[in-house]
């Protein structure tokens, strides 16, 4: 079996949102930061080339592949910013209804800046996301 492509590395956080964040990116990234960092009460780290990443989860699927992804985590894709998010459940989805101007994919949940979204259900659906995956995977 492959081995997974994106992990932790020891690449500087700093020098990835220097490098591609534009002046709003750069502030929202910051504001970010500090919050996934308070929330899961672990630094940022760099997880392959472009996520940064807060906590990590030892995950296992029924195929028998496995690894290990960060809690959650965010990236600069172009214009938008991507927060790494599991919203699969029905709370998660009615919180996604009340965000604010954002598109979901799968996991990942794209938006322009943080102000676009509704800063409460923000922190509600990261919340919602880390429990379910340390219920989940412990």
């Amino acid at each position: 079996m492959a081995d997974n492509k994106t992990k932790a590395t020891s690449a500087s956080v700093a020098d990835y949102i220097a490098s591609r964040a534009d002046a709003q990116q750069l502030a929202d990234c910051t504001e970010l930061t500090a919050l996934l960092e308070k929330m899961t009460g672990q630094p940022p780290k760099m997880w392959g080339p472009s996520i940064v990443g807060f906590g990590v989860y030892r995950y296992t699927y029924e195929s028998g592949r496995s690894g290990e992804a960060p809690l959650v985590g965010f990236a600069i894709r172009g214009r938008d910013l991507v927060v790494y998010v599991d919203a699969e459940n029905d709370t998660q989805q009615a919180l996604l209804a009340k965000l604010g101007k954002h598109k979901m994919g799968k996991a990942c949940l794209y938006f322009k800046r943080l102000s676009d979204l509704d800063a409460p259900v923000f922190k509600r659906l990261i919340e919602g996301s880390i429990a379910g995956l340390r219920e989940r995977y412990g």
